[in-house]
């Protein structure tokens, strides 16, 4: 087993040497990228009229079949991912109703796309798959794959659930 590091102050004008590197907090980077993935996806997300809790919502409800999908399921999945409550998926999926990209039907409300909603998710789509080659540009699977291992390995040592990221 290798002995870590100590730590050293964070910061982007840390020296980039593998010695400095190994020193730097994993919990400031992780907040850092975490903040400005986020920051990129829903800016692009917003300039199409789209939030990210509307796009997972239509992924889950697109998944779900010909029965649809009931709304307490939708918040039950959707209601702790990202820091995203039960209440903001609530909030995204009535807009997506009123926008006429979902319709609730049946005794139960179980919610399904409509055609305008089949046409936003495929078009939403697009513009996430474009979003993940930016954020993707330079770096190989081999190290994405490496990358996400660390950190699974890391929410393990802390005790942490993976669900994310399984």
């Amino acid at each position: 087993m290798t002995t870590p590091t100590a730590p050293k102050p964070a910061g982007p004008a840390a020296p980039d040497d593998f010695a400095s590197l190994a020193a730097q907090p994993i919990g400031y980077w992780s907040w850092v990228v975490h903040e400005a993935v986020i920051r990129h996806i829903r800016g692009a997300m917003a300039r199409t009229d789209i939030t990210q809790p509307q796009w997972w919502i239509l992924n889950q409800v697109d998944g779900a079949g010909g029965d649809g999908l009931a709304p307490e399921l939708l918040r039950e999945r959707l209601g702790s991912v990202l820091g995203t409550t039960g209440d903001e998926i609530r909030q995204a999926t009535d807009s997506l109703l009123a926008r006429g990209w979902l319709v609730a039907a049946g005794d139960a409300g179980r919610l399904r796309l409509t055609e305008a909603g089949q046409e936003a998710k495929a078009r939403t789509k697009e513009l996430v798959t474009r979003l993940r080659a930016e954020i993707h540009e330079g770096i190989g699977d081999e190290e994405y794959v490496a990358a996400l291992r660390v950190l699974k390995r890391m929410i393990d040592n802390v005790g942490g659930e993976d669900s994310v990221l399984s």
